[in-house]
Order: C-alpha cells, then structure tokens, then sequence
C-alpha cells in the first residue's frame, strides 16, 4: 500500500553510508526482473491506434470548428480542444524518451511534428529541461522544475525569495490553479526564448516551425471568428490546456523530498523517493497518459505506457524488500498534497510579513 506523503516533505540530506554505497546493483537487479518480463519492448500497435485516435480526435476538432463558424458554441470546441492538446502532449513526451520508435531520428521527427508544428512548444527546448528533471529529480539546484520562479518548492527557496515570487509565494496554494490557465501560453513563451539559447540545436528549423503553428492557429481563429470570440475561444482553449498539463504534472513530485546539494543517493532511490505514484484504474491511466507510474517511468523512462502497471507491481515488491519506502496515493489526495505542500514552504514569506 502507499506510504503516506507528509505535509513538509523531508530534505534527503543523508550522506550515504558504506552500506548504502554497496547497494551500487540494486537497480541493476531490478533492471534484470523487468527485462527478464519483457516490459522494455516496444508496443508498435498500441502507439499506432493511440496516436490514430488522438490524430482522428484533432482531425475532428478542426473540423467542428469549420462547420461551426462564427458561433458561441465553439468555446466547447476549444473546450475539447485543450484535452486533445494534453493528449498531443503526453504523445511528444512518449516520443521524447523513445517509447514509440526506438531510434533516435523517427522520435525527433516525430517530436517536431507533435510538438512544434501542432502544439506550439519546442521539441529541443523541453526535452533539454526534461531530461534534467530526469537526471535530477526534485533536486533543488539542478531539477528545473523546481527551480525557484513565481513559486518556490522549499522553505530555504521561500527564504531566499524577492520581488513579485514573494507575494506568489505567501498565497501560492490559492494562486496554483489560476496559474495553471498560462502554463500552456508560458511553454510557448518559454520556447521562442530558448531558440537564442544552447538548449535548441536546430533554432532556425523549430522557429519556422513554431511561426507556423502560430500563423495556423491565430490566422484560423481571427478569420473564421469575430475578434471577440476568437479572443474567448483562446482563453477558454488555452487555459484548460494548461490546467490539464498542470493536474498531470503536479502530482508526481511535489510535496515529495528534495534533494540538497551536496548530497549523494544511488540511482533506484534518487528516483523512487522524489516520485509518487497515482492510483485509479483505467481512468486514470488514460487521463494521465501512463504518468501515474511515475516511479516506473523515472526508473525506466522508455519503457511503453502500456508495460508500466505490470512494472509498478514488480517494482513495489522489489523496494519492499529493500525496504525502500515506495509511495502511492490516489488522484484527488495527491492534488491535496501538492497544495499543503505548496502553502507549508509558503509558510516563512508568511510569517515575515
């Protein structure tokens, strides 16, 4: 069963001892168990009907919002629209780590083509922050996404706050939603700034790309809509999209331990201790595109979607025999605990008013 998550997580500040040290192979037999399964082989049918069915469901949103013009109803079209756009998202993270194609060059197509061209977020750019986040999880310099900004994820961030993060700061457990509404307008913002950076290996090839996705996506919108709907139909579509990448980010690690500089942990619990895993069956499964088995996919992150649950059940006995505390919770009390975390590190810009 779960451990439970506590309020304010722990720093993993423990220098390892020579016995931790000794557990050098403990992922290396973890690693045997799910070869020996089979779990790491590709799933060519099941990313064909499943990138088909998200490719069907666009094909037919686009095709609602044509037939129907310049109405009010097409704010449930870009109501839709945001979840095919989670989906989209979940399909180029998938692409990201290999879990559709095993080689390098059909996964960066294939990336390019979900990401830049029908999302409007760069491939380089994420997959460069993302695959910090997985070197690092949840640690407090190199972890991008806990990097302090608006928000901060620990007490010593709050402490250190200054400007406008200070007020976000006292209230960001109230303030984390309506937040979420600019995530996915803050990707897009995000990439056309990396484009100057070192992080985007193709910048004049992503930019056009991105400048199309834009051109498409505004030019269709003002020309089919009037200036006021158009302006509806991209808040409503792009504040949703952002609260679903939001409730399908969030509750992976927040509000679990962070790690401090300095401070050493073999790879198997560098990864199963900042991560938690969702519980919920299918529902839950397909809302979050297999990234409830975050455990799994941090351990073992080109594994299919499709292999994680049988992963899950061979990796919760294997940290139980470890003893390695291996944590899972249920979607809506992960939310709760996302936000008691969010309001606990809070707590010192609080008190310093």
């Amino acid at each position: 069963m779960a451990n439970p998550t506590v309020l304010n997580p722990p720093m993993l500040t423990e220098t390892p001892t020579a016995r931790a040290r000794e557990k050098g192979s403990d992922f290396a037999e973890l690693s045997r168990r799910i070869t020996a399964e089979g779990l790491l082989r590709r799933r060519p049918l099941y990313y064909t009907l499943r990138l088909g069915t998200v490719g069907l469901t666009l094909a037919g949103g686009v095709a609602a919002f044509l037939v129907l013009g310049d109405s009010w109803s097409q704010l449930f079209v870009a109501a839709a629209l945001a979840v095919v756009f989670g989906q989209l998202a979940l399909a180029a993270h998938d692409l990201a780590h290999r879990q559709v194609f095993s080689r390098r060059r059909p996964s960066e197509a294939g990336g390019l083509l979900v990401a830049d061209v029908l999302l409007g977020m760069s491939y380089g750019w994420w997959m460069n922050k993302h695959t910090r986040h997985h070197a690092n999880p949840n640690h407090e310099q190199k972890d991008p996404d806990v990097a302090p900004d608006l928000l901060v994820w620990s007490r010593r961030q709050a402490s250190r706050a200054q400007g406008p993060a200070r007020f976000i700061g006292r209230h960001q457990a109230v303030l984390f939603l309506p937040m979420l509404t600019l995530e996915g307008l803050n990707l897009s913002f995000s990439s056309f700034k990396a484009l100057r950076g070192p992080a985007v290996k193709r910048p004049v090839l992503e930019g056009t790309l991105l400048v199309a996705h834009f051109a498409v996506y505004f030019g269709g919108l003002f020309t089919v809509l009037s200036p006021g709907k158009a302006l509806a139909f991209v808040a409503v579509h792009q504040g949703l999209f952002g609260i679903y990448l939001g409730s399908v980010f969030a509750p992976n690690h927040k509000g679990m331990p962070m790690i401090e500089e300095g401070r050493q942990l073999d790879f198997l619990r560098r990864q199963v201790l900042t991560s938690r895993n969702v519980t919920g069956g299918v529902f839950v499964d397909l809302f979050m595109g297999g990234l409830n088995h975050q455990i799994e996919h941090h351990l073992f992150p080109s594994m299919p979607t499709p292999a994680l649950g049988r992963a899950q059940v061979i990796t919760e006995r294997y940290c139980a025999e470890l003893g390695v505390p291996y944590c899972r919770t249920g979607l809506f009390a992960s939310y709760a605990t996302a936000l008691r975390h969010l309001r606990s590190v809070g707590e010192p810009l609080r008190e310093a008013r």
